[in-house]
C-alpha cells in the first residue's frame, strides 16, 4: 500500500511542478513580448526624431482651460493641466454618479407603483432613455436646451438666487474662513459618532421613529454647536447682474451642466431597471409579513425591501457606474475640458509624446475602474450580510 501511494505523492508533485513551470514560460513570453514592443517603439521614435519620457511634463502648457477646481493659467505646467483634466473629469464623474442614482432608485420604485399614470411616465422614461444613443442626448441637452435658453438679462431666476441661461448655471459660492477646519472636524466627529450610535441601536432591534432626528442631531448638532461658538464661519457670494453678465457666485457652464445630464438621464435608465428587478426579486411574503406587522408602504419598502432587494441591485450598479465614468470621455464633442479632452487632446497635439500621454491616461481610467469596482465590492459585501441576517 506504501508504493501506490507514493507514486501519487510523486505523481501530485510532478504535476504541481508542470502547472508551475508553463506559468513560468507564458509570463516569460508575455515580459519578452512587452520588452521588444517597448524597444521597437523607442527606435521608432528615436528614427523620426521623437522625444520620449515624461520630461514634457514639467514644460510649460501655454494654454487656458475654462474650468478649473486648483489654480492654472498658461504659464502652468503639462503636469499641472493633467491634474486640472482628471480633477474635472472626476467631478462630472461623482456628479453624475449621483443624479444617476437618485434617478434610478425614483424610477425604479415609480415603476412599480400603483398609480397608473405615476407608472406609466417611468415606463416612458426608461424605454426612452435607454433606447436612445448617449452622445446624441448630450447633444439634445447642450445644443437643444442648454444653448437655446435666454441670454443673461433675460435668465430665468429661482427665488433670486440662483440663474440659468446660455451662459451657464449661476448659483451662490460659499466664501470660507479660516476657522472652517474647526466645523469641518466637528462635523466629520459627528457623523462618524451617529454612525456607531445608529449600528449599535440596531444590533438592540431598535425601531423607534424617533431615531433617523436623534441621528441627524448627533451628526450635525457638533457642528452646528462650533459654528455658533466660534462665530460666523462662512458665508455666501450670491450672483448679481452686473451690465451684461452676472457677477459673483459660481457658474457651471453649459458643457459640464450638458454633460452631467446626458449621463445622468442615460445612465439613470438602466439602474432604474436594476431597482425594478431587485424589488420583484423579493419574496411577495416579506411584503405581507411587514403589512400584517402595520408597518407603512415606506417603512415597508426602506427597512425591508429594499435591504434584500440591493443584493440584486448593486452587482450590475458596479457596471453602470464603471460605464459612466468611462463614458465621461465624450465631453470631447462638447468642449468640455475633462482629461481626455486636455490630456490626450491639446497636450498630445501640442508636445507629439503620443505613447507617454496615452499611457497615462489609460492607466488613469484603470485605476479609478479598479478604485470604483473596489469600492462597490466592499459595499456589496456588507449588503450580502445584511440581506442574509433578515
Amino acid at each position: 500500500m506504501a508504493r501506490p501511494a507514493a507514486r501519487r505523492v510523486g505523481l501530485a508533485r510532478i504535476d504541481r511542478f508542470r502547472a508551475v513551470a508553463v506559468q513560468g514560460l507564458v509570463l516569460a513570453g508575455v515580459i519578452a513580448l512587452a520588452a521588444w514592443f517597448v524597444g521597437n517603439t523607442l527606435d521608432n521614435l528615436a528614427q523620426r526624431g521623437i522625444a520620449s519620457g515624461f520630461g514634457f511634463l514639467g514644460s510649460t502648457a501655454g494654454f487656458s482651460i475654462i474650468v478649473h477646481l486648483i489654480d492654472y493659467s498658461e504659464l502652468s505646467s503639462y503636469g499641472r493641466a493633467f491634474v486640472v483634466g482628471l480633477l474635472n473629469t472626476l467631478l462630472v464623474s461623482a456628479a453624475g454618479i449621483v443624479l444617476a442614482s437618485l434617478l434610478g432608485l425614483l424610477v425604479g420604485v415609480a415603476r412599480l407603483s400603483d398609480n397608473w399614470l405615476v407608472a406609466r411616465l417611468a415606463t416612458v422614461y426608461v424605454e426612452t432613455f435607454r433606447n436612445l444613443p448617449l452622445l446624441l442626448q448630450i447633444f439634445f441637452w447642450y445644443f437643444a436646451v442648454l444653448s437655446a435658453m435666454p441670454q443673461p438679462r433675460q435668465s430665468h431666476s429661482l427665488f433670486g438666487l440662483i440663474f440659468l441661461n446660455n451662459r451657464g448655471l449661476y448659483v451662490p459660492k460659499p466664501l470660507v474662513t479660516a476657522d472652517l477646519w474647526l466645523v469641518a472636524a466637528a462635523l466629520a466627529g459627528g457623523i462618524i459618532l451617529a454612525a456607531c450610535a445608529w449600528r449599535w441601536r440596531r444590533r438592540r432591534g431598535g425601531t423607534a421613529r424617533w431615531e433617523g432626528a436623534a441621528a441627524l442631531a448627533l451628526a450635525f448638532g457638533p457642528a452646528a454647536a462650533v459654528a455658533a461658538l466660534a462665530g460666523p464661519v462662512t458665508g455666501w457670494a450670491v450672483p448679481a447682474l452686473r451690465g451684461f453678465s452676472f457677477e459673483g457666485g459660481m457658474v457651471l457652464i453649459p458643457e459640464f451642466v450638458g454633460l452631467v445630464l446626458g449621463l445622468s438621464f442615460y445612465t439613470g435608465a438602466y439602474i432604474a431597471e436594476n431597482v425594478r428587478s431587485g424589488i420583484l426579486a423579493v419574496d411577495k411574503g416579506q411584503r405581507e409579513a411587514a403589512q400584517a406587522l402595520g408597518l407603512s408602504r415606506g417603512r415597508t419598502l426602506r427597512h425591508v425591501i429594499l435591504p434584500q432587494a440591493m443584493r440584486v441591485i448593486v452587482p450590475p450598479l458596479t457596471s453602470h457606474y464603471l460605464g459612466l465614468t468611462k463614458n465621461s470621455s465624450l465631453a470631447a464633442a462638447i468642449g468640455y475640458p475633462d482629461l481626455v479632452s486636455v490630456f490626450a487632446g491639446t497636450v498630445l497635439n501640442q508636445t507629439g509624446q503620443a505613447v507617454e500621454v496615452i499611457a497615462i491616461t489609460m492607466a488613469v481610467y484603470l485605476a479609478i475602474s479598479l478604485a470604483i469596482a473596489g469600492a462597490m465590492n466592499l459595499y456589496n459585501r456588507r449588503v450580502v450580510r445584511i440581506g442574509e441576517s433578515r
